[in-house]
């Protein structure tokens, strides 16, 4: 069973990096900070998306500033790792599903550069055949295309999607991936509005979840 992950709010909580970055890029700008519950709700479709959103934040629409910070965000983001925490667990989980066989990959709209930087981090890089980042492709998810990649590179055939928001729900049913949801990550609302087959807080449950998922598919199969 190939099974792709998100990174930030499904691997790693990551919010409070980006909220330290973002404040950094808009005191460049002479722009006021703003606290870490805006800045984690504007979490999860890219540095543009979020860049936008600060600017959108302070009444402002220009391209030439969103380009400027977009690029000072660029410059800090992949050092960007001192106040990012890995969910509990979650290490163990990434080893034991190595250990049952299953093809592991990373689907995310952080840039690939700082992706590696923070998994190489926490030390759970080498646990992936292939990661696909917001840079990877000519979209991001909520578009499909990376998803599928993701899958392509990892060899292709069955496959499950690990994510905790919106947009991995809007990913999985555009790809046709069925998605588990982290319910401890950044969505914004009740995880069983999401189309899923499985949902999990606790990283414990994970690797017994997609064993009796990899199971169920064998017998039809």
């Amino acid at each position: 069973m190939i099974v792709i992950f998100d990174l930030d709010g499904t691997l790693i909580d990551s919010a409070p990096d980006i909220h330290k970055t973002a404040n950094e890029v808009l005191a460049d700008e002479g722009l006021g900070a703003l606290d870490l519950p805006t800045v984690r709700s504007f979490i999860g479709h890219g540095v543009p998306h979020l860049v936008g959103r600060l600017l959108g934040h302070h009444g402002i629409s220009d391209e030439a500033r969103a380009a400027r910070m977009i690029a000072g965000f660029g410059a800090r983001y992949e050092a960007a790792v001192g106040l990012t925490t890995i969910y509990a667990g979650a290490a163990g989980a990434l080893e034991a599903l190595k250990a049952q066989g299953h093809v592991l990959g990373l689907c995310t709209n952080k840039p690939v550069a700082p992706a590696r930087a923070v998994m190489r981090h926490f030390g759970i890089l080498n646990h992936f055949t292939a990661i696909i980042g917001g840079d990877s492709a000519p979209t991001r998810k909520p578009d499909p295309e990376p998803l599928r990649m993701a899958v392509a590179a990892c060899g292709g055939g069955p496959a499950l999607f690990v994510g905790d928001s919106e947009v991995d729900a809007a990913t999985a049913t555009a790809a046709g991936v069925p998605l588990i949801v982290h319910t401890e990550g950044y969505r914004k609302t009740p995880a069983e509005d999401f189309p899923h087959v499985a949902v999990f807080s606790d990283f414990a449950a994970l690797p017994g979840i997609i064993a009796a998922r990899a199971e169920a598919l064998e017998a039809v199969g």
